[in-house]
């Protein structure tokens, strides 16, 4: 092995993933690491995708958008790519402040309960 590629394993810990979810990420075609014999290997443009994969899935994105905006590079380029970037972040940025919304008032109605809760607890005493 080179040094500018990395095998399976070294791929998986690198990336901290299972082996089951790079051989998924390959069967959906979202890598396409070179082989040898049943060895796989992963050069700069595989582990540039799996960054890119990660970032995606940190901001909440489905895989299928991930492989969809990472074709548009290989179809149409950097400039398209980018673009497409814009509007998927677009929409990614107000699912996210939706589920904030919710994700607030679930904290001050539990918050609310709590303390009412509470409250009962010391008055009953």
């Amino acid at each position: 092995m080179t040094e500018d590629r990395l095998s399976f394993k070294e791929m998986c810990a690198t990336f901290e993933v299972t082996p089951r979810t790079l051989r998924y990420y390959e069967y959906i075609e979202l890598l396409q690491p070179d082989r040898e014999g049943r060895s796989r290997f992963y050069g700069a443009r595989e582990r540039a995708r799996m960054k890119l994969i990660m970032r995606g899935r940190k901001f909440g994105f489905q895989l299928e958008e991930i492989r969809q905006w990472l074709l548009i590079y290989e179809d149409e380029g950097t400039e398209a790519q980018m673009h497409a970037w814009i509007e998927m972040a677009d929409r990614q940025l107000g699912e996210l402040a939706e589920q904030r919304k919710q994700l607030n008032e679930a904290y001050d109605e539990l918050l609310d309960l709590r303390s009412k809760v509470a409250k009962g607890l010391k008055t009953d005493s």
